[in-house]
């Protein structure tokens, strides 16, 4: 944990024994803009990304989906469309609807992130996923 202008960073293996993921794949991810660190990208050799809090929070959610079945691509397309409602990753509900996501924006409506057909549904909730990152940044 580095803290940078008042913000707490966290570094590359931190954030992979904080979210559940390995090197590879947050270093992938990354370099495809699936997300980004907030607090400083890799610049060259010897550079360290730093993530916040927030990109903690974001990266559980990715596993989540990835957990759940979801393809990496159809992840990507949910959490982009996440982003541009302004939606509250660690709050949401995902419906897992053989390999489609929605979000259960309220109790009378449902948005269809990915745009799919019909199956059996799997509920994910995200709330937990805050309290599994504090665990484990208590842990680490």
């Amino acid at each position: 944990m580095v803290e940078h202008a008042g913000e707490v960073g966290y570094r590359g293996p931190q954030v992979c024994s904080i979210v559940g993921i390995t090197y590879r794949q947050l270093d992938y991810w990354a370099r495809t803009d699936l997300l980004r660190p907030s607090i400083s990208d890799a610049r060259g050799s010897g550079s360290q990304r730093r993530y916040s809090y927030g990109d903690l929070v974001q990266l559980k959610v990715i596993k989540r989906l990835l957990d759940a079945g979801i393809s990496l691509a159809q992840a990507r397309r949910a959490i982009e469309c996440l982003r541009a409602t302004g939606e509250d990753l660690a709050t949401s509900n995902l419906v897992i609807e053989e390999g489609r996501s929605v979000l259960a924006h309220s109790g009378e409506e449902i948005v269809d992130l990915l745009r799919g057909g019909q199956g059996v549904l799997n509920i994910v909730p995200m709330a937990g996923v805050v309290s599994e990152i504090e665990s484990a940044i208590t842990t680490l």
